[in-house]
């Protein structure tokens, strides 16, 4: 990740599985590699077994706090955890799960009040990477796919295919793509980058509209990109992946 130094460890056996099944792993703070660096943000991350994140107990009992905040591409809802960003949501979009956790507003949630300043930066193109403290909820698959987004540099894309070999299993688009259309925090975690194998947009959970504005705001803000890097087309593409 760019802007973060992590360590991923699992819970002890007698500690691991929670009554559902679930499994828990953290990510913790330790200094960077650096001398005299910060350590980065502290990220938590829990594995789930089945697919429906949102379908989990410990997703569903969370208390969330969420805050509105308006952007170049539509009004955004920020959700934040007791650990971090829980979910970026297109404000009044059709949610994909009818399930939720609790949600209090509050605007002036330190988690929520970092995450819109650097969005903002992001939209003024004054900002290339987020380092935020995230809150991830997914199967350990899920989780090893948007970790791979979050290693895609600003400014460039990637295929699934290309994602599915990065991972180690080239025979793995389809899945990748299911993972990368539940990525829960869009922009921070860039699934725009994502693109087809033709580079066709083929599909965003914000509309490929808006995933187009996105990468154009990027290659914008990037002084060089190389050619074989930008998507070959910027009109919608009609694909069955998300991002």
């Amino acid at each position: 990740m760019t802007n973060e130094q992590v360590r991923v460890w699992e819970l002890p056996p007698s500690r691991r599985r929670s009554r559902n099944g679930s499994v828990q792993l953290t990510l913790g703070r330790f200094a960077a590699a650096t001398a005299g660096s910060a350590p980065g943000p502290v990220n938590e991350v829990k594995q789930v077994q089945g697919g429906n994140t949102m379908d989990d107990p410990n997703y569903l009992a969370l208390n969330a706090a969420y805050k509105i905040i308006p952007s170049p591409v539509g009004d955004l809802q920020l959700v934040a955890g007791d650990h971090g960003l829980l979910a970026i949501h297109w404000h009044n979009a059709k949610p994909k799960s009818a399930r939720s956790p609790k949600l209090v507003a509050n605007d002036n949630h330190p988690i929520l009040l970092e995450a819109e300043r650097q969005l903002q930066q992001y939209f003024q193109r004054d900002r290339k990477s987020f380092s935020l403290q995230l809150q991830l909820i997914g199967t350990r698959f899920q989780i090893q796919v948007w970790h791979a987004l979050q290693a895609i540099p600003f400014g460039e894309t990637r295929s699934y295919g290309q994602l599915a070999r990065q991972l180690g299993n080239p025979n793995a688009m389809r899945a990748v793509g299911a993972a990368n259309g539940r990525n829960p925090i869009p922009i921070v975690v860039p699934c725009h980058r994502v693109i087809g194998a033709s580079g066709d947009l083929v599909g965003f959970g914000g509309g490929v509209k808006i995933k187009a504005q996105l990468l154009e705001l990027e290659r914008a803000a990037t002084v060089s990109t190389k050619p074989s890097q930008l998507p070959l087309a910027m009109a919608a593409g009609s694909g069955s992946f998300k991002g």
